[in-house]
């Protein structure tokens, strides 16, 4: 009889070991590598069109910021210079900043409030709505383009059509509305409120997912049109203004065709409508002084980070959304 102390015992390790060795081994083979690749493989354009088209001009841009650069000389390092001289040495810099502000003022309000009142008209049940929608839309397709520029320019001119309809009206001495300074910036705001399909759709969308239960229960309680709007449309189409407002600020604060084609390129008359970025491109292009306009760049995307952080701070008291009380 054999004692048990004497029998051979399972080898530590060794069920480990045979487990181990019985699993294929696909870690290292080239076809892992090759799909692990793959994903990147496809991003690849992807990524080399932001390095090269977003973040690597982005950070040339920010370099140039602080040289003092003609396109043709060498760069000379000159700090904070650019920025110190925008704020307190270039009058024509601030005149510009006061005009883009003024116009994101009056623009803005002004569009969103007429996209969202021919929305609720046509809210309303009109047929044949896919044609007006296509309609409506085109202005903001056409809009920033030259030729609806130079339209405008005739339209607003001292024999255009707009001065041509109030004499029929029986108005007299009507100025020429793109060459007078009290006038000029208000013709690019109403071109810019002209441009009201792509806010005026985003609208309509928003106003569709209203359930018109509550608008039914409104009216059993006795509400009217005004209150049913300023109780129920208003509240529930909140989160589509604040986004709306957020495109079509930063559309506002980056005009630029508009008031280059009105005023031949020099902001005019007496820079009434001397935009940030055309004073920008003025800078750059005209008197190749690269490495300011590229300090003001920067400075626009602060102020419009800033206008949008804003925003986005304060949307907690106004905004409404699905799941807030």
């Amino acid at each position: 009889m054999t004692d048990k102390a004497t029998l051979p015992g399972p080898t530590p390790g060794a069920g480990v070991a045979h487990y181990g060795a019985g699993r294929p081994r696909t870690a290292g083979r080239p076809g892992s590598v090759r799909r692990a690749l793959t994903p990147y493989l496809f991003l690849l354009p992807w990524i080399v069109g932001v390095i090269a088209v977003t973040l690597g001009p982005m950070a040339a841009s920010l370099y140039l910021s602080f040289t003092d650069y003609n396109l043709v000389g060498r760069l000379n390092w000159v700090g904070l210079d650019n920025y110190r001289r925008m704020f307190t040495d270039d009058p024509r810099f601030l005149a510009a900043a006061g005009v883009t502000f003024r116009y994101v003022l009056l623009s803005v309000p002004l569009q969103l409030a007429f996209a969202l009142g021919l929305a609720l008209l046509l809210n309303r049940g009109v047929r044949g709505l896919s044609i007006y929608r296509s309609v409506y839309y085109l202005p903001s397709l056409l809009g920033s383009s030259v030729a609806v520029a130079i339209l405008w320019r005739q339209v607003f001119g001292r024999s255009g059509l707009v001065n041509r309809a109030l004499e029929v009206m029986g108005f007299e001495n009507l100025p020429n509305w793109i060459a007078t300074p009290q006038h000029a910036l208000q013709t690019l705001v109403v071109l810019n409120v002209w441009t009201f399909g792509s806010p005026m759709i985003i609208f309509l969308a928003g106003l569709r997912q209203i359930p018109t239960e509550l608008y039914e229960a409104a009216s059993v309680d006795g509400a009217g049109t005004a209150r049913k709007f300023a109780m129920i449309t208003v509240p529930l189409l909140t989160p589509v203004i604040f986004f709306n407002l957020i495109l079509q600020m930063i559309h506002a604060f980056q005009a630029f065709t508009q008031a280059y084609i009105i005023s031949g390129g020099n902001g005019g008359p007496v820079d009434s409508t001397l935009f940030y970025t055309l004073y920008l491109y003025q800078k750059a292009f005209t008197d190749f002084d690269m490495g300011y306009a590229s300090a003001m760049a920067w400075v626009l995307l602060v102020v419009i980070a800033a206008f949008t952080a804003i925003a986005f701070s304060t949307s907690r008291y106004w905004v409404y959304y699905g799941g807030d009380r």
